[in-house]
């Protein structure tokens, strides 16, 4: 296969390499949720371009990772496999019969520390991270990536005042904030405005940023030093892909032969 030929030797993990897994394999599986999985690339290659420290999936003083976002599940197998922690050929069985590979992410698969899918949670099971961390004497860190969506949920308000009372300053929070969700624009099912001050008013340190300049996504993950830390990443749905780009539809659609070659080309001429 091409795809083969490509990534027999992994390419470096850039949001380009990214990018293109999640097309092909989301193409060949004909399956959705690749609005999702393009919104958070440029977050992940920060993550798992070096903010995340790991020398192996079972490391046991490893920085913990939450996809909390798990319908990206994709763009997250996508950075495994680029890590060295998944083969080309377990990527290419993605939603395939028998495969662990389902659209949210299971704990079974190395690199992947918490199964999620269920909305709401995955700042709760990173707290619960961070505090265990704290009481066996760990300096790891516990990462989440939670979509703006989630922030709908009186759970991640309670996991946030629980983080911020205990000051688990070994907790770093990404917020995707993309503007929209399955059903429609955000703002029109919940509006968040002023989520910045949500986020303080928790006793959490917070950083606003492109969400799709990988290096400043980088620098703005560097833990404070005293309170859990807030990134809200400012993104776009779809990102690279001009028919997808914040256009709700591809919360679910699968692409067309055509559309994958449109989209492929798109997404190769993004930087």
């Amino acid at each position: 296969m091409e795809a083969d030929r490509l990534f027999a030797d992994r390419q470096p993990l850039s949001s380009r390499a990214l990018r293109r897994l999640i097309l092909e394999e989301s193409h060949r599986a004909h399956v959705g949720h690749i609005g999702s999985a393009l919104s958070v690339v440029d977050l992940l290659a920060a993550l798992y371009g070096g903010a995340i420290r790991s020398k192996s999936p079972d490391d046991p003083d490893r920085d913990r990772f939450v996809m909390s976002k798990g319908h990206a599940a994709l763009a997250l197998y996508a950075a495994l496999f680029l890590r060295g922690w998944m083969s080309r050929g377990e990527l290419a069985t993605y939603c395939g019969d028998d495969s662990s590979l389902g659209v949210h992410p299971t704990h079974h698969l190395p690199g992947i520390d918490f199964s999620t899918g269920s909305l709401g949670l995955g700042l709760s099971i990173g707290a619960g991270s961070a505090l265990a961390a704290r009481l066996l004497g760990k300096d790891r860190r516990t990462y989440v990536l939670l979509s703006d969506a989630e922030c709908n949920e009186g759970a991640t308000w309670e996991a946030a005042m629980f983080a911020g009372h205990h000051r688990l300053a070994n907790l770093i929070a990404i917020v995707d904030v993309n503007g929209q969700q399955a059903l429609g624009p955000t703002a029109e099912i919940l509006n968040q405005g002023r989520m910045a001050e949500r986020w303080a008013s928790c006793g959490w340190t917070v950083r606003e940023v492109d969400g799709h300049v990988p290096t400043a996504v980088r620098e703005a993950l560097t833990p404070s030093l005293h309170e859990p830390l807030a990134v809200l990443a400012r993104t776009v749905s779809g990102r690279g892909v001009s028919f997808m780009e914040r256009q709700v539809n591809w919360h679910y659609l699968p692409m067309s032969d055509e559309q994958y070659a449109i989209a492929l080309a798109e997404s190769e001429a993004l930087a």
